[in-house]
């Protein structure tokens, strides 16, 4: 029987040549159910610790990434304020593909064309491991909180309505 190949996105290697240490989850998805609270559904995980990526723009930064558990929704005035803004909005869906390399579902903080600025809820340290996309819908990546900060050089700020 041949052996599945399994293919290694730009967030997968990055945490690979870093020799961090991860765990991937894969599911089945849908157009229709691409949240995160249904992802931790699917994989049997605390949907407060499965967190989604989320892309804005800022007025004086430009592109800044948000990462926030998927059972809560983006504040965007807090966003705006850790980031040094004063208005930040959402990415155009349409944008994203093109500015992060990612598209909607399957953005992960990891490996995005850039290193932009990049701001995790703080609620993620209250977990030893939180779970993100790995750069593809339907795979998902386990990390700890730490390496996720240290490999996108990320600051834990109070991001959540």
């Amino acid at each position: 029987m041949a052996k599945k190949k399994v293919v290694k996105t730009n967030a997968i290697r990055l945490v690979e040549q870093k020799k961090i240490a991860y765990h991937e989850y894969s599911y089945e998805w849908s157009e229709n159910h691409l949240g995160a609270a249904e992802v931790a559904t699917k994989l049997g995980q605390n949907p407060a610790q499965v967190f989604k990526t989320l892309v804005a723009i800022g007025n004086k930064t430009g592109v800044i990434v948000a990462v926030i558990p998927g059972n809560h929704e983006l504040d965007l005035k807090k966003l705006a304020k850790a980031s040094g803004n004063k208005k930040v909005d959402m990415l155009h869906l349409k944008d994203l593909e093109q500015t992060t390399g990612y598209i909607r579902g399957g953005c992960s903080p990891i490996g995005m064309k850039k290193l932009f600025p990049t701001f995790i809820d703080q609620t993620a340290k209250t977990f030893p491991t939180i779970i993100i996309s790995a750069g593809k819908r339907g795979l998902q990546l386990e990390i700890a909180v730490g390496d996720l900060e240290g490999l996108v050089q990320g600051e834990l700020v109070d991001l959540i309505e």
